[in-house]
């Protein structure tokens, strides 16, 4: 296994014994690590407190940037759609991870297995129901006043 894998199954296991769930990550740039991060929720109390995002939040805080484009991300297990998600969002091209979400799904941990499978279908046939509220009459669109700032 490749050093930077080593280190995020390490500290999934190290997590595990602090009575967490095993789940590690790294986010390594030019053969670096330069952060680290491992599922906080049982300390935390927050549910994005998982170790991809963790790693990523770190990252951009060290370097103040949302682009982490040049780095790679290494989770000890295959990242839920929320840290996928983030991953995309902060420009992360490449990645790596050991266990699938169908094998954390089988141990017990398959809520990441049910919202993939969740997004998969039409918005309508969801478990979380999301309904659309428009602007009201004359109330200032947020979205057209960013546009404003942004084109001048």
């Amino acid at each position: 296994m490749d050093k930077f894998m080593e280190r995020a199954v390490k500290l999934a296991v190290e997590n595990v014994r602090d009575g967490g769930t095993p789940f590690g990550a790294v986010l390594v740039k030019n053969g670096e690590i330069i952060s680290e991060g491992v599922n906080e929720l049982h300390h935390t109390y927050d549910s994005s407190g998982h170790a991809e995002l963790l790693a990523i939040r770190k990252a951009q805080a060290e370097f103040k940037t949302l682009d982490l484009s040049e780095f790679t991300m290494y989770a000890s297990g295959e990242p839920c759609p929320m840290c996928l998600s983030v991953m995309y969002l902060s420009g992360i091209k490449q990645g790596y991870y050991c266990e699938s979400v169908e094998a954390a799904a089988e141990i017990g941990l398959g809520v990441s297995k049910v919202i993939y499978d969740d997004l998969k279908k039409d918005r309508d046939d969801r478990k979380l129901t999301m309904k659309q509220m428009p602007l009201k009459k004359g109330q200032e669109d947020p979205i057209e006043l960013w546009v404003e700032k942004n084109n001048k």
